[in-house]
């Protein structure tokens, strides 16, 4: 009753051989399904982030109640060390947000009043008092594992082949074997002998491994990218990652802090807080950048009013609304120029003379008439010359495509290192820079966080959208960026690539080795036990192979 490993014996029984196929299968599944667990463990720990409390205040009283309690609109209080329960908006405090398992940025933020927080992050800081303006489902956080969840669960492109492959394997194995055992009788007589070829070779057939190849890779790619804030949403975008050579970003919000302030205002005959109220008045309507710089500048004047009836907005050009009974438009000048609003000398010149100087415009009309212009200025995030630079070392040129005049647009590329450039570009201007490119043979993603960015994103062969960005920005991405670090940017894109490589490294082992190990069997060289092994250790290899991308670095 000797246990037979390789070749054959004619006085092998094989109840051994029986169980150590049996003993090598279920250890091989025992590993691999250690290696998932493992693999969702991010997943886990990004919904394990939200907490479980909450200190509701209610009549100036804190009352501790379950956070999923919680209701939008209402008020409550985050202690220092406290895990923010649900998003919301900074009422009151001061303090410094760690988001680092969330967003994966390792630095503390500063918020103040007006500023957003993301349930699940903690408050490194003094008390604050917030109001909740999302829960449960309608979170960052809950939306964010909605996007990963749906990514594990896609199938690449080359996962559909793989299928297809799959469902004619295992059947193609039976003949195969069979096959083999009637030729073996025939050629020695012994059915026995003819019999263990059959068995081995059936053993040995690995359809597991091609099974695993891709979702595996994707489980573990898509896991260790949400630890670190970037959210593949598709399993397309491994594919486009790896052909894009173009990547072309928005400034303001992107490459920019998207915290711009107002530093002058001149008005021709209108004093300067007409000029703020009003503008601010309408630009409520909108959640640009430069229209919260305006309105912020109203709330610190305190002249902030209500808001104007009738809003209107062009995405990329300005607002309308109606202010009592006069109408009242503020955008960028080119853009009420071409609508045939009179323009003073004045005003002309002072803004040549501001965006000469790098500031950005929000020109405001009463009626048909530009009574004004507010001089705006934002900051270069300091990320952002080392993520240009990531994006050069990875073969990939930077555009950057800007809503903001010529002069603003040349002085933050040159500030970031960025060659070509382009200014006072509205959202069909940015989908049509990037149709031409197209059809230069360039492989084209854009990043943008902003509703003016929306037909850009689409448009793109890659959609990054910089998770602070609105909800329209996030739905036509490909790729969410939670973190505002633009370093990100190269990051999703090298571990897209890296996922990809991955499985069709699982691919190539797993179809290698069935191609190897079936013949090897048929030929009668190895016996069910080894076969078993060698079956088992296919599988594992591949899950092994996946794992490696737990140790993906960011920058």
């Amino acid at each position: 009753m000797d246990m037979v490993l390789f070749g054959y014996s004619p006085h092998s029984l094989y109840f051994e051989s029986a169980a150590v196929v049996t003993a090598f299968v279920l250890l091989g599944r025992l590993l691999e399904s250690r290696s998932k667990r493992a693999a969702k463990m991010s997943l886990t720990a990004l919904l394990n982030t939200a907490a479980k409390q909450a200190f509701l205040l209610v009549d100036g009283r804190e009352v501790s109640v379950p956070a999923g309690a919680l209701q939008k609109g209402d008020t409550f209080v985050v202690l220092a060390g406290g895990i923010v329960p649900t998003d919301g908006r900074i009422v009151e405090g001061q303090s410094a947000i760690d988001a680092s398992a969330v967003t994966g940025e390792s630095v503390p933020v500063a918020v103040g009043p007006g500023s957003t927080l993301i349930g699940g992050t903690i408050n490194a800081g003094g008390r604050l008092v917030v109001e909740a303006t999302a829960v449960g489902a309608g979170t960052e956080l809950a939306r964010l594992t909605r996007m990963v969840e749906e990514a594990q669960a896609g199938k690449a492109p080359v996962q559909k082949l793989v299928d297809r492959i799959s469902a004619v394997f295992v059947p193609l194995v039976i003949v195969i074997a069979t096959a083999g055992g009637i030729v073996w009788f025939a050629l020695l007589g012994d059915a026995t002998h003819a019999v263990s070829i059959a068995v081995a070779t059936l053993v040995v057939a690995c359809p597991c491994a091609l099974g695993l190849a891709t979702p595996m890779a994707l489980l573990v790619g898509t896991g260790r990218g949400a630890r670190s804030g970037i959210i593949i949403r598709g399993t397309d975008v491994l594919e486009s990652t790896r052909r894009v050579t173009t990547v072309i970003v928005d400034k303001t919000g992107t490459l920019t802090t998207g915290h711009p302030a107002v530093v002058d205002v001149f008005g021709d005959g209108v004093s300067a807080d007409t000029i703020i109220g009003n503008a601010a008045r309408v630009e409520m309507g909108t959640d640009h950048p430069l229209a919260r710089a305006v309105v912020a500048e109203a709330t610190t004047r305190g002249i902030m009013g209500e808001v104007a009836r009738g809003i209107a907005a062009e995405p990329g050009r300005g607002v309308t609304g109606t202010v009592g009974t006069t109408v009242v438009r503020a955008g960028s000048l080119e853009w009420l120029s071409e609508s045939s609003l009179s323009v003073s000398t004045a005003i002309a010149d002072m803004a040549v003379e501001w965006t000469s100087a790098g500031r950005s415009l929000v020109a405001v009309a009463h009626g048909d008439r530009v009574v004004g212009i507010i001089a705006i200025i934002d900051v270069v995030k300091p990320s952002a010359r080392d993520a240009i630079s990531a994006l050069s070392k990875l073969g990939i040129r930077a555009v950057m495509a800007s809503g903001d005049n010529r002069a603003v647009a040349e002085m933050v590329a040159r500030d970031v290192g960025i060659d070509e450039f382009y200014g006072a570009m509205n959202p069909a201007d940015k989908r049509d820079l990037i149709t031409r490119l197209q059809q230069r043979g360039e492989v084209v993603a854009m990043v943008g966080d902003g509703i003016n960015d929306a037909a850009a994103l689409a448009q793109a062969d890659l959609g990054i959208a910089m998770g602070h960005g609105t909800d329209v920005a996030i739905e036509t991405s490909d790729i969410v960026l939670v973190t505002t670090d633009l370093r990100r940017v190269a990051d999703s894109i090298r571990l897209s690539r890296s996922t990809l490589g991955t499985i069709r490294g699982n691919l190539v082992w797993a179809f290698g080795y069935n191609a190897i190990a079936i013949p090897i069997a048929l030929a009668g060289i190895m016996g069910p036990a080894v076969a078993g092994l060698a079956m088992a250790f296919s599988s594992v290899f591949v899950v092994l192979n996946s794992a490696r991308l737990r140790a993906f670095r960011t920058s």
